[in-house]
């Protein structure tokens, strides 16, 4: 039995509560498409993936579970009731996308929105009372496996505490009562106007998720939207006007100008205008976007080279009715530089001398996949930026290299081999297994490595993919010492599959599917997968092993081995590791910002442990003065800055400039773990500079 509109409608009456203030959101409906998109990926993900998974009942479960959970993750919202009612067709999902028949999942949506504005318009009407904060009760932070509410009178309670925590948040960052509750106010009211913002197409992007990574952790649905950002995320470019764009209370507003992109060189655009119109060409009308989708906005100025685009500014600061002005702007290619690779050096004492370390950041493995088909020599690609980088870390003398691969969640399969090649020269980096069970090995082919001297790379739990099999391959290789916390554990392969393409449909319609294809393996002949790359020197991270990584996932692939391909190690490093530890161990002993990240990461895993916070305002002003002392204590010792302290705000409740000094302030702030992992490699050269002279010697 399928979810009809009949009971959507009975649903509907029993969310609208005494609370309810707010008009109901739009009733949000399947289009034909979706459904011919949702059976043409079906066809494709039952056959064809690495791990082909029938679409039964079994599957229809695992969906609907997903769907749900992702609709409502802290079971905050949903009632029990709601629930039993969704999981009575929890095995009918199969049926109704073969029969291109998506009622389901479009009647769990709109309940989902309904509950929403209930609770939003509930902790709205909290606002008008006060709370008693002499109370002895906790609020639980962690509740994906809580049970869900048995009734509204429970959910009230529920969201009692969650208003009364947000309450004393602000209450604790020093707000009155008159600011907490215009702030609070503001921020429920924020989240019923996004709910009534949602379309068709983000309830059938958030179902297909559900399907697609039901399949595996790996594999994705891309619509239109998501499929044009992935791409961007690659080539690290588009089309546009060069400026980072932000939504605050309805407006789009300026976050940043991109150098050298034409709102930075036009000198008509600064930080904190607001976009309130934009039109197409030298005439074309100009269509409002005061309350309009951030990225319905962006897709509006992004366009083809050398366009035209036409914007009505507000400008920074003015009021609602000062006076506008329209600015025209020509679009052009804009370079996304901040996810490029990028270079610093570090100079670090070892006994009496200074050695010199290059730091190479790498935050994804992009190549510009369309350039590189066209035949365009210049075309955007993280193994090339790299080479220009270690010519000019040449050029400075420096003494070793550091891969900073922390949060790179990979990126090109071709491009984390090229990037290997560029420390091993030539030789095998990674095998690779198809559903057919035969295994190829992928090679890097470069005549002579770029960089031959000392190297390292620094991971943690973000280092994913890509970034396992480059710092895989270099630890198998001997080549330099891998720094940091065990990476994510992701071991597979992935394509992208254009469903337009597979049914040679002439205009997108379909969308793109993001499917595992192969699982890779070391050159030694195990995997990355669950288990990720073990560093040589372990370092302490903020990351929960326990909800984030490959191990976090119920459908994750096993671990596996197959024989090691023919590479040649060496035992250089290896040899080495004992005084690297040995060195690393007595340094971060005596050193008080090491020492002070450790009780950091100490004191958030018990905060994590203990899935509740104090909702008693005495408690909780202990807690923040120990933490204040404790933050005071280390500025002046000169071992940090004391501004950690919480305001209680979100990012968009901020003003804009103390929001972009907040940002900067964290970039500025000391990397107690690239500034040791610069240290190790300082020792690991001068003590392959010690060895490279004896050797010389005899």
């Amino acid at each position: 039995m399928r979810i009809p509109y009949v009971f959507l409608g009975a649903f509907l009456a029993i969310a609208q509560s005494a609370y309810a203030e707010v008009a109901s959101s739009p009733v949000l409906a399947p289009l034909k498409r979706q459904a011919q998109a949702a059976q043409l990926s079906a066809q494709f993900l039952s056959r064809y993936t690495y791990k082909p998974v029938p679409l039964d009942d079994a599957l229809s479960a695992k969906i609907m579970d997903r769907f749900v959970k992702s609709l409502d993750p802290d079971r905050m919202l949903f009632l029990q009731a709601d629930v039993d009612k969704f999981m009575a067709d929890r095995s009918e999902i199969d049926d109704a996308i073969e029969q291109k028949d998506l009622k389901i999942p479009f009647a769990i949506f709109n309940a989902y929105e309904q509950r929403v504005v209930d609770r939003m318009t509930y902790a709205r009407s909290l606002l008008k009372q006060g709370f008693d904060f002499s109370a002895q009760e906790n609020f639980s932070v962690l509740r994906d496996k809580a049970p869900w509410a048995q009734s509204e009178a429970e959910s009230n309670e529920l969201w009692r505490k969650r208003v009364k925590s947000d309450w004393l948040r602000l209450k604790l960052g020093g707000k009155t009562d008159a600011a907490i509750r215009e702030t609070l106010d503001k921020r429920y009211e924020n989240t019923l106007e996004r709910v009534g913002k949602f379309k068709s197409d983000d309830v059938f992007q958030s179902f297909m998720d559900a399907y697609s990574t039901s399949i595996d952790p790996h594999t994705d649905y891309f619509g239109a939207a998501a499929s044009a950002d992935f791409n961007v995320s690659m080539k690290l470019s588009l089309f546009g006007i060069g400026a980072v764009l932000q939504e605050r209370d309805d407006y789009t507003t300026i976050r940043e100008l991109v150098p050298g992109g034409p709102a930075q060189l036009s000198g008509k655009l600064a930080v904190g205008d607001r976009i309130t119109g934009v039109g197409q060409g030298k005439d074309g009308p100009i269509k409002e976007v005061v309350g309009t989708r951030l990225d319905e906005v962006v897709q509006m100025i992004r366009g083809k080279k050398d366009s035209i685009v036409r914007l009505d500014i507000l400008p920074a600061d003015a009021g609602a009715d000062a006076t506008h002005r329209v600015i025209s702007l020509v679009r052009d290619k804009i370079s996304l530089d901040k996810q490029a690779a990028r270079k610093t050096v570090l100079s670090v004492k070892v006994g009496d001398a200074t050695r010199k370390i290059g730091i190479i950041t790498l935050p994804v493995f992009y190549e510009d996949f369309e350039a590189k088909g066209k035949g365009d020599k210049d075309y955007k690609s993280a193994s090339r930026d790299v080479t220009k980088l270690l010519d000019e870390l040449k050029e400075e003398k420096v003494d070793s290299v550091l891969m900073d691969l922390r949060n790179n969640g990979g990126g090109s399969l071709d491009e984390a081999i090229d990037l290997t090649g560029l420390f091993i020269g030539n030789g095998p980096v990674v095998q690779q297994r198809g559903s057919n069970g035969k295994v190829e090995v992928k090679s890097a082919e470069l005549a002579e490595p770029v960089w031959a001297g000392p190297m390292g790379v620094l991971i943690n739990r973000g280092s994913a993919s890509a970034s396992e099999i480059f710092a895989a391959a270099i630890q198998d290789y001997g080549r330099g010492v891998i720094v940091g916390e065990p990476s994510f554990g992701k071991g597979t392969v992935q394509t992208v599959v254009d469903l337009d393409e597979m049914v040679h449909n002439s205009k997108p319609e379909f969308g793109e599917l993001k499917v595992t294809i192969a699982q890779f393996f070391r050159v030694n002949g195990g995997t990355t997968q669950l288990r990720g790359v073990t560093p040589d020197i372990s370092l302490p991270g903020l990351s929960d092993p326990t909800a984030f990584g490959e191990t976090s996932y119920d459908n994750a692939l096993p671990w596996a081995e197959i024989k090691p391909a023919n590479y040649a190690p060496s035992d250089t490093v290896a040899k080495l590791l004992p005084t690297l530890q040995s060195r690393h161990d007595a340094r971060v002993g005596s050193d008080p910002d090491f020492q002070n990240l450790l009780k950091d990461v100490a004191e958030l895993k018990a905060q994590r442990e203990k899935g509740v916070i104090s909702l008693n305002e005495a408690e909780r002003r202990k807690e923040a003065a120990a933490r204040e002392s404790r933050l005071k204590a280390r500025a002046e010792a000169g071992d940090g800055d004391d501004s950690g302290s919480d305001d209680g705000l979100e990012a968009d409740e901020r003003s804009l400039s103390a929001d972009i000094a907040l940002e900067n302030a964290r970039k500025k702030a000391k990397d107690v773990l690239l500034n040791e992992a610069a240290a190790i490699l300082a020792d690991e050269a001068a003590l392959q500079g010690d060895v490279l002279k004896a050797v010389t010697k005899q």
